[in-house]
């Protein structure tokens, strides 16, 4: 489903439940999809902070499988329009589909009101939510730039309405990060918005805290 205008998201009920197989082996597809934080852009080791949480995953009895679909430069609008058709493939073979969502930081860039940039989340994971799609949000981390920061609380605010409203989990990345003095020092070495191996590193800590594996619903 789609809501056209700024400004119009409904109250959701979605039309399916997403099951967990509780019969049989579990063939998890977890996909990873937004922008070039997603990619890992700037970590010299090509980890980024997804497949250091992979890494950290345990998942033991479980066939997992998972899947990075960030692109650099894309914004909550160039997500919804793909997610669909590029998950889709990567789902084929499983019996559990789950996807996290991760952007923002290019919503501002490109001048898109937080109205605009919530609604586009929300499509997502309604859309999702119909298709009995299990969902995770990670927020953006904040940027060596104190205006594009003050921007992006609002939208991080407004990105954790959007989940409170469906019960979906959402990673703070923005608050923990801003006053935190490895965070920064790795911006300050790089090109002010994306971290390398630490800044990564402290990201995928936030996910692997946030309820990570009661979401998967692994076994410790």
């Amino acid at each position: 489903m789609s809501y056209p205008h700024e400004g119009s998201e409904p109250e959701f009920n979605p039309s399916a439940d997403f099951q967990m197989v509780t019969d049989g082996e579990r063939h998890v597809g977890l996909c990873f999809i937004g922008d070039s934080f997603v990619a890992g852009l700037g970590d010299p080791k090509a980890l980024g902070w997804v497949s250091r949480v992979i890494a950290r995953t345990p998942h033991s009895g479980v066939d997992l499988a998972s899947y990075n679909l960030g692109v650099r430069g894309q914004s909550s609008t160039d997500v919804l329009g793909r997610w669909e058709r590029e998950c889709a493939v990567r789902w084929a073979s499983c019996n559990e589909r789950r996807l996290v969502v991760s952007f923002g930081t290019n919503d501002l860039l490109q001048g898109m009101t937080t109205a605009r940039s919530r609604l586009n989340l929300a499509n997502i994971l309604d859309d999702a939510s119909s298709s009995a799609i299990s969902t995770f949000v990670v927020g953006p981390p904040p940027t060596s730039d104190d205006e594009t920061n003050e921007a992006l609380q609002v939208l991080v605010d407004a990105q954790s309405d959007v989940c409170a409203r469906r019960g979906v989990a959402y990673v703070d990345c923005f608050r923990p990060l801003l006053g935190h003095d490895q965070w920064h020092s790795d911006l300050a070495a790089g090109d002010g918005t994306h971290p390398g191996q630490a800044g990564y590193g402290l990201i995928a800590w936030l996910v692997l805290h946030a309820g990570w594996q009661s979401w998967l619903h692994l076994d410790a």
